[in-house]
C-alpha cells in the first residue's frame, strides 16, 4: 500500500552553521515527485533570499532539524510566511551510506510530504525570548554557586573559620571582617567594630575563627572571586528587570498559575509560562504537555511486557523546577489534596516516584487553569476520589484506607 501525500508542496532545508540546504519535493496527481534544489548561506539577506525563493514556488510547508542553534536565526525569517516542522534529528536521521547534503534535504522533505515527522514545540517569539533570558539567568546563578564554593575554599585553606560561626559568609557584618582581614593584615582585628545587633556568635567565637594564617596570594585570589561574584550580582539583577519588564503581558496567566500550590512567587510562575506558553492549544491533550515535559513513564514495551517505567528525559529546564516546588508543597499541611496522595504513594513505590507524581499532578492543574482560564480549585479532587456510600468496609480496612491518606490513626 502506497504511502499517502499529506504535502504535495513540501521543502527539507539541512541546516549547518554557514549554508543551508534547501529541497523542495513537489508532487503531482500522478504521485511523481520532482526535486528543486538550491543552496543558500546564513547570512541574513541569503536567509531572506531563502523565503522568496520557497514563495516563488508556492512552497509554504517546511521541514528543518534541530542543528543546535543554526536553526534559530533559520526559523525566526521563515516563520513569518511558512508552516514549519522542527524535527528532532534522530527522527529524520538519513539512511545508512547516503549522507550528503542533498541528499539529507531531500531525505527530510521525503518524509515530511507523508506527515512522518513529528514537529517539536514551538512557542511565540516574546514567549521563546522570555525561555531565553530565564535560561540565561538559571546560567547566573550556577556561577554565582561556583563563585561562593571557590570563595570557601580559600577561606579554608587559609584556616579563615568564619563560616563556622556565622550564617552567610556573604553577608553584611562576615564581609566587614573579612574585608578588614585583607586590608590589614598586621593589624588585630576589632570584632565588635564589624559586629551587627542580630548576630548569634559571641565575641569570642569570632575571636578564634578569624585567626588565620592567609598569605599575599590567597588574599588577592579573595578579592577577584568577590569582585566576579558582584559583577555577576550586578548582571543577575539587570537581567531580572528584564524578564520582569517581558513578563508583564502575560500578568493575567502569571496570576492564574499563582493560585497553585507552590507557585505563589510571581518569577516561578512565569518560569513556567515561559517553557510551556500561554497558550495550551499548542498540545491536543493534558497527556502531550506531560510526555513533552517528561513527567510521565516512557514507552518501553515488547511482547506485551513493560521493561521500564522511568520517565523520558524531556523538560530539562522544566522538571527540575517542578520536582524542587513539588518537594516544598508535599511538606504542606496548607495543601492536603496533594500531600495526602504523596504520602500514599511514598509507602508503595518510594519518595522519588511519589514526588515525580506530584510533578505530573501539578502540570495537569496548570494545563486545565490556562486553558480554562479559571483559578486553582482544590475541591475538584475530592470530586474525583469518591466512594459509593453502600460500600462497606471492616475498621481494619478503614484504619488502613486513612493510614493511606496521611491520617494518623489513634
Amino acid at each position: 500500500m502506497a504511502l499517502k501525500i499529506v504535502y504535495p508542496i513540501c521543502c527539507g532545508i539541512d541546516v549547518h552553521k554557514s549554508f543551508v540546504v534547501a529541497v523542495i519535493a513537489h508532487t503531482n496527481d500522478e504521485g511523481i515527485t520532482e526535486y528543486i534544489r538550491h543552496r543558500f548561506s546564513t547570512f541574513t539577506n541569503n536567509l531572506k533570499e531563502l523565503a522568496q525563493w520557497l514563495e516563488y514556488h508556492s512552497c509554504f510547508d517546511v521541514c528543518m532539524e534541530s542543528t543546535g542553534k543554526y536553526w534559530i536565526p533559520v526559523y525566526n525569517i521563515l516563520e513569518a510566511s511558512c508552516n514549519i516542522c522542527l524535527a528532532h534529528p534522530k527522527y529524520v536521521k538519513a539512511i545508512r551510506g547516503k549522507k550528503t547534503d542533498k541528499k539529507d534535504a531531500q531525505w527530510i522533505a521525503d518524509l515530511y510530504k507523508h506527515d512522518l515527522v513529528s514537529g517539536s514545540f514551538i512557542p511565540p517569539l516574546k514567549i521563546r525570548q522570555l525561555r531565553d533570558l530565564f535560561r540565561y539567568q538559571m546560567k547566573l546563578t550556577q556561577l554565582q554557586t561556583s563563585e561562593k564554593n571557590r570563595y570557601q575554599n580559600v577561606l579554608t585553606w587559609s584556616n579563615l573559620q568564619i563560616a563556622s560561626v556565622v550564617s552567610d559568609v556573604f553577608g553584611k557584618s562576615a564581609q566587614s571582617m573579612i574585608t578588614s582581614i585583607l586590608d590589614n593584615p598586621e593589624e588585630p582585628l576589632d570584632i565588635q567594630v564589624h559586629m551587627k545587633k542580630n548576630m548569634k556568635a559571641t565575641v569570642e567565637e569570632l575571636t578564634l575563627a578569624t585567626d588565620c594564617d592567609i598569605t599575599h596570594e590567597q588574599a588577592d585570589k579573595l578579592r577577584v572571586i568577590k569582585s566576579h561574584f558582584d559583577a555577576i550580582t550586578f548582571c543577575k539583577n539587570n537581567l531580572d528587570e528584564l524578564i520582569r519588564e517581558l513578563g508583564q503581558e502575560y500578568e493575567k496567566q502569571q496570576k492564574l498559575v499563582q493560585t497553585v500550590p507552590g507557585f505563589k512567587n510571581p518569577e516561578t510562575a512565569l518560569r513556567v509560562l515561559s517553557e510551556i506558553g500561554v497558550d495550551m492549544n499548542q498540545f491536543p491533550t493534558v497527556g502531550n504537555l506531560c510526555s513533552w515535559a517528561g513527567v510521565v513513564p516512557a514507552n518501553n514495551e515488547s511482547a506485551g511486557k513493560k521493561f521500564s517505567t522511568r520517565v523520558s528525559k524531556g523538560g530539562q529546564y522544566l522538571k527540575p523546577l517542578l520536582v524542587q516546588v513539588a518537594n516544598a508543597v508535599v511538606r504542606s499541611e496548607k495543601t492536603p489534596e496533594i500531600r495526602n496522595k504523596y504520602l500514599q504513594l511514598k509507602k508503595r513505590r518510594g519518595h522519588k516516584k511519589a514526588i515525580m507524581a506530584i510533578c505530573h499532578r501539578l502540570l495537569v492543574a496548570i494545563y486545565h487553569i490556562l486553558k480554562n482560564n479559571e483559578p486553582y480549585n482544590p475541591e475538584l479532587y475530592s470530586k474525583v476520589e469518591y466512594i459509593p456510600p453502600d460500600k462497606t468496609i471492616t475498621i481494619q480496612e478503614a484504619s488502613r484506607y486513612a493510614q493511606s491518606h496521611g491520617f494518623k490513626v489513634i
